[in-house]
């Protein structure tokens, strides 16, 4: 009685009837979601203490290790409720794979700032969100961008997401001679052993790719999830699973935690440069950079998103637009007051959406998964890269077919939609799509005397895009 209670209750707050879904649904959604995007959780620890690795301060880089993961479980838990409960959508939050590298590599390794003061910056950001969206500023510079981009920007996610895949699985290798290549199954008899368990986790996530297409072709419900699961299971022959070396130990990461990553922000060491002129410009900078992707970044995820679970309106505008991109501000700013990178709407929410997931329950059920995962991190770790990539491919395939809505008879919309599909996987970025697209858009506009279909915002935002590729360090 209490359960169908509970039911009633959710679907009332959601309508889940008027959305066409059920909690079944959602929660399978959601499940979905989390198993595909979980891998960040262990990732974006190591990426961000990866640094003090490198600076031989092992100590320090276990600190910020733990007190990131606490981080990352925290930040994604927030960002996520808040699309939940505020924007209700099926959007999943955490912490940007190439924010994070930025903050590390460049922030961090490079310019020599600390990790507290790095995530000033990142806090900064956050708040510079939360304004230009309360005035209205973002939601504008979505309606500035043009239709042709806007049809290339979820083909263009779906290839991104694919490589991510590809790379994840190991199946696409680095390759000095044409930049990328596909591993060698055949070296298999010669390689080491590390050499063998990158073979068996490429065939690990083929076989789950399959398995999800056969599902899906068969109308099977939670065909991911059970691909996912499929491919952890096989992994266990293959070498590629380890259930051994469970931890539990969460009271290490919590101290952690508490002593260098909550509320730790270094605002006075961020601008005790000696001169300060320079040091404000260097900050502001570095700003700018963060704010650019990262809106980039969601508002193409946000997009791209929306229209692949058809919550956009007559316009083509994703549903409860402004409330997502709050969402998405304020956990930039929690992110950084918690410990880790900048929080953002992830392009793994298309998992859970192509499961069915359409309102704010299935963003209740991932958040929910991402507070247990302080707790059950351990277990969360066993599902192997390897058998989450299969589900970022196969929803690059379901995404890429909305290629058929971009326009190629006219080369003015042409050139810029194809930029924005290929800078995508090709730069590893989602801004960088959008960002060449809108850059393509206007010279081809202008160039060809129709210089009157671009809007004001169009052209500053280009702009703006092509100070910063001239000026600033690429992140």
């Amino acid at each position: 009685m209490r359960e169908k209670q509970h039911s009633s209750l959710a679907e009332r707050y959601f309508d889940l009837a008027g959305h066409g879904t059920t909690v079944r649904t959602e929660v399978l959604a959601g499940i979905t979601t989390f198993v595909t995007i979980a891998y960040i959780l262990i990732l974006n620890p190591m990426i961000m203490s990866d640094p003090y690795t490198m600076m031989n301060q092992p100590d320090m880089a276990a600190k910020i290790y733990n007190g990131v993961f606490i981080g990352t479980c925290l930040g994604a838990f927030l960002g996520t409720f808040l699309d939940a409960v505020y924007a209700k959508v099926p959007f999943a939050q955490a912490p940007g794979m190439g924010l994070n590298a930025f903050f590390a590599y460049t922030v961090v390794l490079g310019l020599g700032y600390s990790y507290s003061q790095a995530l000033v910056v990142v806090f900064i950001s956050g708040i510079l969100f939360i304004v230009i969206t309360a005035i209205g500023l973002r939601e504008a510079i979505i309606r500035s961008i043009p239709n042709a981009i806007k049809a290339a920007i979820t083909p263009g996610i779906g290839l991104f997401i694919t490589i991510i895949g590809l790379k994840n699985s190991g199946i696409v290798v680095d390759n000095s001679a044409t930049l990328v290549g596909m591993v060698d199954f055949a070296s298999f008899r010669t390689v080491d052993e590390a050499g063998k368990a990158a073979i068996a986790g490429a065939l690990v996530a083929l076989i789950g790719l399959i398995v999800m297409g056969v599902l899906h072709a068969l109308n099977v419900k939670g065909s991911i999830l059970i691909g996912i699961l499929a491919s952890t299971v096989v992994g266990i022959p293959f070498g590629v699973t380890h259930i051994s070396n469970i931890d539990f130990n969460i009271g290490a990461k919590f101290s952690d935690f508490m002593e260098v990553s909550f509320f730790k922000l270094d605002f006075a060491g961020l601008f005790a440069g000696e001169n300060f002129a320079h040091t404000l410009f260097t900050v502001a900078m570095l700003v700018l950079s963060f704010s650019l992707v990262n809106m980039f970044d969601s508002i193409g995820t946000l997009m791209g998103a929306a229209k692949q679970s058809g919550m956009v309106d007559d316009k083509g505008e994703p549903m409860h637009m402004r409330q997502a991109l709050m969402a998405d501000a304020i956990s930039t700013a929690a992110g950084a007051c918690l410990g880790t990178s900048t929080v953002t709407t992830v392009v793994e929410s298309s998992a859970g959406i192509t499961e069915g997931g359409r309102t704010g329950l299935t963003s209740v059920v991932t958040s929910l998964l991402f507070l247990a995962s302080i707790i059950l991190a351990p277990i969360v770790g066993i599902v192997p890269g390897c058998a989450t990539a299969p589900a970022l491919i196969f929803v690059g395939i379901l995404m890429l077919g909305n290629i058929k809505d971009v326009d190629f008879s006219d080369m003015t919309e042409a050139l810029p939609a194809f930029c924005t599909i290929v800078f995508m996987p090709f730069t590893y970025s989602i801004a960088n799509g959008v960002a060449m697209g809108l850059i393509t858009y206007c010279l081809m506009k202008l160039f060809t005397g129709k210089a009157k279909d671009i809007k004001a915002l169009t052209w500053i935002v280009s702009i703006v895009f092509i100070l910063r590729y001239a000026l600033m360090t690429n992140g």
